[in-house]
């Protein structure tokens, strides 16, 4: 590992490397039909109100039981996607179209999974050959995801730009930074006083608080993407909570579970969410990629866990706290996609996540 040098590291990686051009992923298309939960709706626009946030709806079965997410919202393969209307399917005509008519959305269907969805929250076109274009509107208003169907696409949304040219290259700007991938192993990364371009031959030539050329291995390219998902239309689920989502990489360095002085904004913001919306009871579950072995992995996300529960406390949050570690046994993206490394989606892995139950 090469010594980091200050003003010359992105925080969370080492000397020389980078984030990848970040996963491409639909919208939670649960929050569609989640939309007449009033519990869900009270952290609906969390993402607005306390940014760096985000929010997914959780479904429960019959039981009671929480039903995991396997990532089927990713737009890499050919997932499957659910949507319903609050008055339910109206017309089915048994060959797998449809028709759901109510007072603020449509929903049409045909047999071959392609079909228009416009309601309060976006407008969906999905596509017979896999291509789709989802445009946000209301609390997702400029937000606008499309898929060409053969494995490009670009995502364009308030946290910047995403672009995949479907060839290994791609590109993301946005806050500040702006990261290229050119396909062949090459790129750059460029943030405020911080430049890194990696030459795809095992060198990256840094440019900060010094000039510098260090040991770097080439980019992983980018996965192209997947087809757009068919439409469906099935009876809305019942949602028993919400889970909130915090980068590792926010608040740790690569394989700590140390909290980094910078990442104690993050963590007071969580803090405030709770406290804000009177949260009596969390479970507060670490996440990591497939790197290192499964002990290491266990370990890895426990100690995670117990630290942000800790840290949360610290920031006087009051509520129930129970740290619980999963290790890389709950991957909400493909570590590998068709046999190949996959950085982004492991990126997406290393996670917190902050389940609160129904209450009130």
């Amino acid at each position: 590992m090469t010594d980091v040098v200050p003003g010359m590291v992105v925080p969370g990686y080492e000397m020389g490397q980078f984030p990848d051009v970040p996963l491409f992923t639909l919208p939670d298309m649960s929050l569609l039909y989640a939309r007449d939960d009033a519990f869900t709706q009270q952290f609906a626009d969390i993402g607005d109100r306390y940014p760096g946030l985000t929010l997914s709806p959780v479904a429960c079965d019959d039981s009671g039981t929480r039903i995991i997410s396997d990532g089927a919202t990713l737009a890499y393969g050919d997932g499957g996607t659910t949507y319903a209307g609050p008055d339910g399917i109206t017309q089915n005509f048994g060959d797998g179209s449809g028709l759901v008519l109510s007072s603020n959305e449509t929903i049409q269907v045909k047999a071959d999974g392609s079909g228009t969805y416009v309601g309060p929250s976006a407008i969906i076109e999905a596509r017979a050959d896999g291509s789709g274009l989802y445009t946000g509107s209301g609390g997702d208003a400029g937000l606008v995801v499309s898929l060409d169907g053969k494995g490009a696409g670009t995502y364009s949304g308030p946290d910047g730009i995403i672009t995949n040219e479907g060839d290994g290259s791609g590109g993301y700007s946005g806050g500040g930074i702006v990261i290229k991938n050119n396909g062949d192993g090459s790129g750059s990364y460029v943030a405020d006083r911080l430049l890194i371009e990696n030459d795809g031959n095992g060198t990256a030539h840094i440019v900060g608080s010094q000039v510098l050329d260090v040991a770097a291995p080439p980019l992983t390219p980018v996965p192209a993407l997947g087809k757009f998902p068919p439409l469906g239309a099935l009876t809305p689920q019942t949602f028993c909570g919400v889970s909130i989502t915090v980068d590792a990489t926010l608040l740790f360095d690569f394989g700590q579970a140390d909290i980094r002085p910078d990442a104690q904004a993050v963590l007071d913001t969580v803090a405030q969410a709770l406290k804000d919306n009177q949260v009596p009871k969390a479970v507060i579950e670490g996440h990591t990629d497939s790197i290192s072995d499964d002990a290491f992995n266990q370990t890895l996300s426990e100690n995670r866990a117990d630290a942000v529960r800790d840290g949360l406390l610290a920031a006087g949050v009051t509520s129930n706290l129970e740290a619980v570690g999963y290790g890389k046994t709950r991957p909400v993206a493909p570590n590998q996609i068709n046999g190949q490394d996959n950085p982004a989606g492991r990126q997406l892995n290393r996670r917190v996540e902050i389940y609160i139950p129904t209450f009130g």
